[in-house]
């Protein structure tokens, strides 16, 4: 069969069954709980407050240019507010397309560089799905999936069709363009080494270098002109210091001497295992990788030249996320596929090795049900404490029956074993974030002093914040004017005095018990706590006075985000 000879009728059969269970797994997660602090909070804030002031060219986060990222994804949310109305329904529906897109185009790309084996093609979209933080993470409205959509739909272009040796340089261009305006020059990173090696593994290339380099090239400058088009006229309209920090720091100061997320040169390497299960702890895959040897297919070299330099140069930056190498993902499913396919024909013994199969993480399965389904008599013993068991142990037996069922089905043998794990991996990981949902959430979920909030800046009161404010209140608390960030003692009384009927904010990492009388309102975040004060009563604490009695009791929520008032 010619490449990519697929009827329109067939490619809309190959979808099924893995893109309806994938929407309805995303669906169920993205919406079991709200928008996650700091994350999707932040983008929502930059979104809000962009539209709430008619800031269209220039992002803005809390009354100040926000030059940390490009404006598409919140001009996509725009455009979903002006047809929907203003929501964070919009933006998770939004994710959830991009996730949805993702396994379309690596479907796609799978059929294109691997036509020989439609195994791959079948496998690629499973295998991607079954990525336990990959699909974790896509639960956050934050800008790293899309730029994975853009990097594959980029890369797509310069795969041959059916018709067409020739990449088609406008439309790599233009995807690249898209990616840039997306996350900013980040995105050339994640496309520029399979260009630059594309001899390596695409025919045509190496036929004619000197059309694929000086295309290629146009194809970037391409993408560069759109993203000028928009920063240009953005960094004369924010100002300087925005400017600066636009065009210089955020990619520099992230290369070298990083001001944010440092990290060792061997990171990535520790972190693998946790961004490639559940096929990290699949011996068949670790086998397959092991035994490439020449020849190999167009594919496998596409994905070496593609995930190879990026880790490297991922591992050599300063500033690294779990989440920067997110659209290498595909990259590595399309390299753990074709390895797997070549397995298959050239040593079908190990292909079918049952001591190569899913049996290590059947086993984990049924042990951490085991674990699940015990945790009650744990916590009734006293063998274990700490609210996080106190609150599992309500739920655990029903997720011990979860993933007993799940260790068994990988405990099976025979045809279908990489499906049988991708289902149990998509199923395990929904399963985990609804544990977290009934379990840790409330200590995630700032309903309550944005509520407050929300009311006291309808009511035009100043707020203030100690430390660092990271939009976490704007979008749910829909402020209208900017929370002051507040660092010492002195900036605290100052605002108290300029603000008598203001609000402060802090995060203490536990409560003064003596104190606790006079805040409005304190709350469980993570491992620490928010509080909200009368900016007059904290101004008196920190400076040793006695404030005055407040005139209601102040509201403190437990773990459970039940309410209950002091006396």
């Amino acid at each position: 069969m010619p490449p990519n000879a697929y009827s329109r009728t067939e490619h809309l059969r190959a979808l099924w069954p893995w893109l309806p269970l994938w929407i309805a797994a995303a669906l169920l997660a993205i919406f079991s709980h709200g928008p996650m602090p700091l994350y999707s909070t932040r983008t929502l804030a930059v979104a809000w407050e962009m539209w709430n002031h008619g800031h269209w060219l220039v992002p803005y986060n809390n009354g100040a240019p926000y030059s940390e990222k490009a404006p598409l994804l919140f001009w996509m949310i725009h455009a979903g507010w002006f047809a929907f109305g203003v929501s964070d329904v919009w933006p998770r529906v939004l994710e959830v397309i991009f996730g949805a897109s993702q396994l379309v185009l690596i479907s796609a790309l799978a059929r294109r560089l691997f036509p020989d084996r439609p195994w791959v093609a079948r496998a690629a979209p499973w295998m991607l799905l079954a990525l336990a933080y990959a699909f974790l993470f896509g639960l956050q409205i934050m800008y790293d999936v899309l730029l994975a959509v853009w990097s594959l739909a980029a890369l797509l272009c310069l795969t041959r069709t059916r018709t067409r040796d020739e990449p088609r340089w406008w439309l790599f261009g233009l995807c690249l363009g898209l990616g840039l305006l997306t996350k900013g020059p980040v995105m050339a990173l994640h496309v520029v080494f399979p260009w630059l090696l594309g001899p390596l593994w695409n025919d045509w290339a190496n036929q004619h270098r000197a059309r694929w380099y000086g295309r290629g090239l146009l194809g970037f400058l391409l993408g560069f002109a759109m993203l000028l088009a928009w920063a240009l006229p953005a960094g004369f309209s924010g100002g300087e210091a925005y400017r600066q920090r636009l065009f210089f720091t955020q990619t520099a100061g992230r290369v070298v001497n990083a001001f944010d997320h440092a990290r060792p040169l061997w990171w990535y390497v520790l972190a693998l295992p946790l961004l490639m299960f559940p096929f990290s702890g699949w011996p068949r895959a670790w086998v397959a990788l092991a035994s490439l040897r020449r020849p190999l297919d167009a594919g496998v070299r596409f994905a070496l030249c593609w995930v190879v330099p990026v880790f490297v140069t991922f591992s050599l930056i300063s500033g690294k996320q779990l989440y920067y190498p997110l659209p290498e993902f595909a990259g590595a499913v399309l390299l753990l596929a074709g390895a797997i396919a070549l397995l298959r024909e050239r040593r079908p013994g190990l292909a079918t090795n049952r001591w190569l199969g899913t049996w290590p993480l059947a086993v984990g399965g049924i042990v951490f049900g085991v674990f699940l389904f015990v945790l009650p008599w744990l916590v009734a013993s006293g063998r274990l404490h700490g609210e996080w068991f106190d609150t599992t142990a309500a739920y655990s037996r029903f997720f011990a029956v979860v993933f007993l069922l799940l260790g068994a089905l990988l405990l099976l043998r025979g045809r279908g074993e990489m499906r049988r794990l991708a289902f149990a991996g998509l199923l395990g990981t929904l399963a985990i974030n609804t544990l977290f949902t009934l379990t840790l959430w409330p200590r995630y979920d700032l309903t309550q002093a944005t509520r407050l909030l929300g009311a006291a800046d309808a009511q035009n009161r100043a707020i203030g914040y100690t430390g660092v404010y990271e939009g976490q209140f704007h979008f749910a608390g829909r402020l209208d004017h900017p929370i002051e960030e507040l660092h010492d003692d002195d900036a605290i009384a100052a605002f108290a005095r300029a603000h008598p009927d203001g609000l402060i904010v802090t995060h203490p990492d536990k409560l003064d018990a003596a104190a606790l009388r006079y805040p409005l309102l304190a709350q469980p975040f993570r491992s620490s706590w928010v509080v909200v004060w009368p900016a007059t009563s904290l101004a008196d604490l920190r400076a040793g006075h006695r404030p005055p009695e407040p005139s209601q009791p102040p509201r403190i929520f437990s773990l459970d985000a039940r309410s209950r008032q002091l006396p």
